[in-house]
């Protein structure tokens, strides 16, 4: 095996070890190739300079993409086109990130190997390899200020009989609120438009998930089919007109035939391959949020994830209360109440709590100061849901008054695009709620989630199909909710919104508006708190189910939103999922399935040595029939413990395992 790199000083910086080389570093073939492996030796990349920059990539020595290309065309260069290699770089780096709010866990290894080629001409590519996949990113040193991107050309090919898990959208004006459909990679043609992620089922069970990292200043990557074996990239063009469409769709009406207009010395976005091998591994893949810029809010402290009575989902439905349940400040204190006895950190004031179109004024039956002074009375923050364009018009008079009335977060909505200056508008909206110690959650938009590293005051992204469909339709499953892990959590926190406390079978749902079910068992919901990531997790239902339902509130009280370490115990995309994650000396686990009954078997060899208290969630016996129907027991385990859990149709089991008290 050729050698990897040839070391030269050793240079220790925030828990990194890096070990840079001169050139040459990677080993060079006659072809004026470049390879480049990970740091366990599974995966390697080589690196080409022929008409185009191009890569393949082999798990285990057998070539899973080959004979991709890239190019960045900027003003009158095109960097990486019949590319000349000037001088190489490698570097290792060997060291951990600790994440100012978890989400995977607290302490994430951050290992990889890194080739920078400098071209010829001007410009620079660099390569690198993980254990758990593969990334590059463009450079340039244009001495201007700004400059034109024209296009970027990035081509993924992928070797074998593959499928596909493609997120089509119908044009780049989307919530991203996408089904993961596998079709044949053939059959995903040009003219078939996708966000991201896409997840390439390669043969022996391997997994190619392209995403992006690093995202500022450029507009997302969105993909394209070939028809034959790969994807390619496309970006929404620069807008140069827009049209605002109702109250809040601000339509993109003329656009400039190029994508950006950025500075002429930067690096540009990461494009990158997640590889695994197990579909389990796609749900602990940290790449996305390795690859992306350090925090920018200097001081994270005060940022507080946790959970949120939401008003939206319930329709504000309350029962057993002595005034009219809507907009206005009896209920928001009553939702308040409900969090503060819960221990639930936020309650969140969704449509209604300003006149559309100006959030400088208050409905009239909402006392705002008041009830802004209840809730810091109470513990309790409050978060504001506001349309992004609305935002944008009033941004530093609306920020003004947020902060006076001690707003703790902001929901912003309605993006529905992550051209140019959209993505500059996610990081205005975070860089600015951050300075007044403000959390975010954009809805409306699934570009936002590979941001979190970036700005740990972004706790939740939705850009997802989740609980929310089910007030009017039924695409909001459990086949679709056991592909999530596997696919659009890879990019990072999302907003599923769960928390369903009315729970029908099959055959029995229906979707209602005002009063909405979920599909799927009551355990199939609670499971969703441990199995999906978002430190800002909602509680959708009314108080009034919840106040029914005390077995159910406790798994909803105890359970955190972030976590020290996640162990995946079984799963298979698209049909079932289980899931441990671990808080302080506590860990909870989840499990879920699609519309198949199931019996899973939980391990729990994760456990450290000791007898613990396990209390469990359990589908009833009549639940397949019956969403609702649950069972909460209780045992003595330790880690030779193995449970049979039987899942019900669309169903679902969670565990709180503590260490047992002498």
């Amino acid at each position: 095996m050729p050698t990897m790199l040839r070391i030269v000083r050793l240079i220790a910086c925030a828990g990194i070890a890096v070990l840079a080389a001169a050139a040459p570093a990677a080993a060079q073939t006659a072809e004026n190739a470049y390879r480049l492996e990970s740091p366990d030796g599974r995966i390697a990349v080589t690196v080409r300079a022929a008409d185009r920059l191009r890569y393949d990539v082999a798990l285990r020595g057998r070539v899973v993409m080959p004979d991709c290309a890239c190019v960045l065309r900027v003003d009158d260069a095109a960097v990486g086109l019949a590319p000349r290699i000037a001088a190489t770089t490698e570097r290792r780096v060997d060291g951990h990130v600790t994440p100012p709010v978890p989400q995977k866990a607290a302490r994430i290894p951050e290992r990889y190997h890194e080739l920078r080629l400098v071209l010829a001409g001007g410009g620079a590519a660099v390569f690198r390899a993980y254990n758990e996949g593969i990334a590059y990113r463009f450079e340039t040193a244009i001495p201007r200020d700004r400059v034109t991107v024209w296009n970027e050309e990035a081509e993924f090919r992928f070797a074998g009989d593959c499928a596909v898990f493609y997120p089509r959208e119908d044009g780049f004006f989307s919530h991203n609120e996408r089904e993961f459909v596998r079709l044949p990679l053939p059959d995903v043609t040009a003219a078939m438009l996708a966000s991201l992620p896409a997840v390439v089922a390669a043969p022996g069970g391997v997994r190619l998930a392209v995403a992006e990292s690093d995202l500022a200043d450029y507009p997302g990557l969105w993909l394209r089919g070939n028809g034959r074996d790969g994807l390619a990239a496309t970006f929404p063009p620069l807008p140069l007109e827009t049209r605002l469409a109702g109250d809040r769709h601000l339509r993109v009406t003329r656009t400039a035939d190029h994508i950006a207009v950025t500075a002429g010395t930067r690096t540009y976005p990461w494009r990158l391959v997640a590889v695994a091998e197990r579909d389990a591994d796609l749900i602990t893949n940290p790449l996305v949020y390795l690859l992306a810029a350090p925090s920018q809010v200097a001081d994270t402290t005060w940022i507080r994830p946790g959970k949120v009575a939401w008003d939206w989902w319930n329709a504000l439905n309350l029962a057993g209360v002595d005034f009219p349940a809507g907009v206005n400040t009896a209920t928001y204190k009553h939702y308040i109440d409900f969090a503060a006895v819960h221990g639930i950190e936020y309650v969140i004031l969704d449509e209604g709590w300003y006149p559309l179109g100006d959030l400088l004024r208050v409905v009239p039956e909402l006392d705002m100061d008041a009830l802004a002074a209840y809730a810091r009375s109470r513990g309790v923050g409050l978060i504001l849901w506001v349309i992004w364009q609305t935002l944008d018009d009033q941004f530093d008079a609306a920020f003004d008054r947020f902060e006076r009335w001690g707003i703790r977060g902001i929901k912003v909505d309605f993006m529905q695009r992550d051209d140019q200056p959209v993505i500059n508008f996610y990081h205005r909206v975070c860089r600015e709620a951050a300075r007044r110690r403000m959390v975010v959650d954009f809805h409306g938009a699934v570009r936002p989630a590979i941001m979190t590293r970036t700005w740990p005051n972004l706790l939740a992204t939705e850009g997802v199909r989740g609980l929310e469909q089910s007030k009017w339709c039924a695409d909001a499953n459990p086949e679709h909710d056991v592909t999530l892990p596997f696919t659009r959590m890879l990019l990072g926190p999302m907003d599923y919104t769960p928390g369903a406390m009315r729970n029908a079978a099959r055959a029995s749902f229906a979707p209602v508006f005002e009063q909405p079910m979920s599909q799927g068992t009551r355990c199939h919901q609670l499971a969703m708190y441990v199995v999906y990531e978002s430190p800002l997790q909602m509680l959708c239902d009314s108080p009034a189910l919840y106040a029914r339902e005390p077995e159910a509130m406790a798994w909803l009280r105890a359970v955190p939103t972030v976590w020290d370490e996640t162990v995946v115990l079984d799963a298979r995309i698209g049909d079932y999922v289980a899931v441990a994650r671990r808080r302080g000396d506590e860990w909870f686990v989840g499990g879920m399935t699609d519309w198949t009954p199931r019996e899973l078997t939980i391990d729990l060899s994760f456990l450290p040595p000791g007898s613990f208290t396990l209390t469990a969630w359990a589908d009833g016996a009549n639940a397949g029939r019956w969403g609702s129907d649950f069972l909460m027991t209780e045992q003595v385990v330790d880690r030779n413990s193995q449970l049979a859990v039987r899942l019900a149709a669309g169903g679902g089991w969670a565990a709180r395992i503590r260490p047992a008290r002498p």
